[in-house]
């Protein structure tokens, strides 16, 4: 019987090049994100169900599920990919924007697995993948915020493992290293107070380095994601973690080999901070 993927985050980037990437292999696909209607490409293909999911929206997660479950009649995998990332000084963010971080990547996360875990537990099987990110596991400047929920999701993905053992589902954490999406772009909320004279050189400096990842094109493929989750869903293991990227292992390797002062020593040397 064909198998079903859910995906959160599914209109750009790493949700869709998953999209993609299931489909050509004969998987089921449900593609959710916040403006269906918006979507041209994945509506075309065969055995994919475009619809309405926003992850702050704990309705529009329950009627995506059921949509879902209605067109294809289960669900063998979830893929959590829905998330930005917000950048600036702690000082800078309203506890308002603080809580939406927070609200789409670890609570909207925290959500659809809810919505999804009652049919995999009736069938005794399923994958659920969350992605994570490098990030999950070692900090940039100003990321204070995306860094705070991201090592909650490694947090969260790790704990779970030992509720869903038994019950036949598996939990998989991907960490991919910088891609090329439109993270630094519509992905990124930026927030900085210029009047905080105090933050301003690490500001220029944090900005200075992501308009020189994004121009030189650094970051690998998001068809590179696509292939790791694919792994993860697919092969049979009881591995929790997968790195993305050349990039995330040997920064990962780096960060588990050395004690924190001469990591961030070496981050702040390498980042002129």
């Amino acid at each position: 019987m064909t198998k079903t993927i859910l995906i959160t985050g599914a209109s750009t980037g790493i949700g869709k090049s998953t999209a993609k990437f299931f489909q050509a292999r004969g998987w089921n696909v449900v593609a959710t994100m916040r403006r269906p209607n918006d979507e041209t490409e994945l509506t075309g293909l065969e055995n994919v169900l475009v619809t309405h999911l926003d992850v702050t929206d704990e309705s529009s997660v329950k009627s995506a599920v059921s949509a879902g479950l209605e067109r294809f009649g289960k669900i063998d995998a979830l893929l959590n990919n829905a998330g930005y990332g917000a950048w600036g000084p702690l000082e800078a963010f309203s506890l308002d924007r603080i809580r939406q971080q927070f609200e789409t990547n670890v609570f909207g996360l925290l959500a659809t697995m809810q919505a999804v875990l009652p049919h995999m537990r009736a069938a005794g099987a399923g994958v659920i993948v969350n992605v994570s990110s490098i990030g999950g596991k070692m900090t940039f400047p100003l990321g204070t915020i995306y860094h705070g929920t991201k090592y909650a999701v490694e947090g969260i993905s790790e704990a779970m493992t030992y509720e869903l053992d038994r019950l036949g589902i598996k939990m998989k954490i991907v960490e991919p290293g910088v891609i090329k999406t439109d993270f630094a772009g519509r992905s990124l909320d930026f927030n900085n107070d210029e009047s905080m004279l105090e933050y301003q050189p690490v500001v220029q400096l944090a900005k200075a380095n992501m308009a020189a990842a994004a121009n030189g094109g650094y970051g690998s493929e998001p068809e590179l994601v696509a292939e790791v989750i694919w792994n993860a869903v697919t092969d049979g293991t009881s591995t929790l973690r997968y790195r993305a990227g050349a990039d995330a292992v040997a920064l990962l390797d780096q960060r588990e080999a050395q004690d924190d002062e001469t990591f961030l020593g070496a981050m702040k040397q390498n980042m002129s901070l």
